[in-house]
């Protein structure tokens, strides 16, 4: 059974930084494209950033510049570092991963985490 599970998020400060972490069990991690993804109150779930096995990334426009996403095989995990927030940055932030080739921007992942609530007040 595979299993994502977040960590990390929390209230922070407007300028302040949050670093959210998710741990992969169940699946060959390295073998597995890594994203994150977000979803603000009465607002679809949107993508975020995303890691590939070559290391390779991608990021919304919306985070670019602030957020870095970062992968550790050895330990299973996937980290989304999140600097300079913004009010706007806050919601549930979700990791997502699949061993599958998909779009990293869709939402076609296989594997799910549960959420990690950030929140950045002004």
């Amino acid at each position: 059974q595979v299993q994502l599970v977040e960590s990390g998020g929390g209230l922070v400060q407007a300028g302040g930084s949050l670093r959210v972490s998710c741990v992969a069990s169940g699946v060959t991690f390295s073998r597995c494209t890594m994203g994150w993804f977000r979803q603000a109150p009465e607002k679809e779930r949107e993508f975020v950033a995303a890691i590939k096995l070559s290391g390779g990334t991608d990021y919304a426009d919306s985070v670019k510049g602030r957020f870095t996403i970062s992968r550790d095989n050895a330990k299973n995990t996937v980290y989304l570092q999140m600097n300079s927030l913004k009010p706007e940055d806050t919601a549930v932030y979700y990791c997502a991963g699949s061993a599958r080739v998909i779009n990293t921007r869709g939402p076609n992942y296989d594997y799910w985490g549960q959420g990690s609530q950030v929140t950045v007040s002004s």
